[in-house]
């Protein structure tokens, strides 16, 4: 009897043993403190998206003032020809040069006039034109005034492309990450090797092809106003180029 008292005895401390730990490892469940979830991580953006470019959406003749006296630079590089200009009346008859990437204009002022169907590729031609007279301050004659189609006027109505085209900041120094390295490639109109396919862009102008949508895994050729010039891409670094046959 005694030796079943004894068991009996042991089994219920046994079990009260249990319950105790089982209690205290609830109770510092419950009173530990709270672990913060760990922070997710974000996927670092390319500088370049981070680039903030003014869009100042210009629709009639009076908002292009802000900008007669101030500088723009060329954005759309390789696309845009320029005539010559005398006073407010620019001679479509003869093609002065085309606006090269990152290229530096002083804006004079604003014009309008008809156009000619052949200067109608770029910007259509409408009832008339609306042109931006301006100098190149770094070019041989930085006195001499051109003319550029911007945008046009039908129905009543005026359509810009100067958010298009241009930079209303230096990209210099929206893009100044790229180092001047790629920036002496850029303003001389060359390659590098490791060069991103915006970096070529800006150098070699806008007009290009390619048989792939990947961008930054790709050939592309360049038109390079005239030369085309084929550069292959690996994860968005030029790897190598050379001049094409063709475009």
């Amino acid at each position: 009897m005694e030796n079943g008292k004894k068991a009996a005895f042991g089994g219920t401390l046994l079990f009260l043993a249990v319950i105790g730990v089982r209690v205290g490892m609830i109770y510092r469940e419950r009173n530990a403190p709270e672990k913060s979830a760990p922070a997710p991580v974000r996927e670092k953006m390319p500088d370049d998206d981070l680039v903030f470019l003014k869009h100042k959406r210009q629709d009639k003749m009076a908002d292009t003032d802000e900008l007669i006296g101030k500088p723009l630079w060329v954005s759309a590089g390789g696309q845009m020809e320029y005539y010559p200009a005398t006073g407010k009346r620019v001679d479509y008859t003869k093609v002065a040069g085309t606006l090269l990437g990152a290229e530096k204009l002083d804006i004079k002022g604003f014009t309008q006039q008809v156009a000619p169907k052949a200067a109608t590729y770029r910007v259509p031609g409408g009832d008339r034109q609306v042109l931006m007279l301006f100098s190149l301050p770094n070019s041989v004659a930085p006195g001499t005034v051109y003319g550029v189609p911007v945008g046009f006027h039908k129905d009543d109505l005026y359509t810009f492309y100067l958010d298009e085209i241009f930079f209303y900041d230096d990209p210099h120094t929206l893009y100044k990450h790229w180092g001047p390295e790629v920036w002496k490639a850029i303003d001389s109109h060359q390659v590098i090797l490791g060069m991103s396919e915006r970096q070529t862009q800006m150098a070699l102008g806008q007009v290009s092809r390619s048989l792939s949508n990947d961008y930054g895994n790709r050939l592309v050729v360049y038109a390079n106003l005239g030369k085309p010039f084929a550069v292959t891409f690996v994860k968005n670094k030029a790897t190598a180029f050379r001049p094409d046959q063709g475009f």
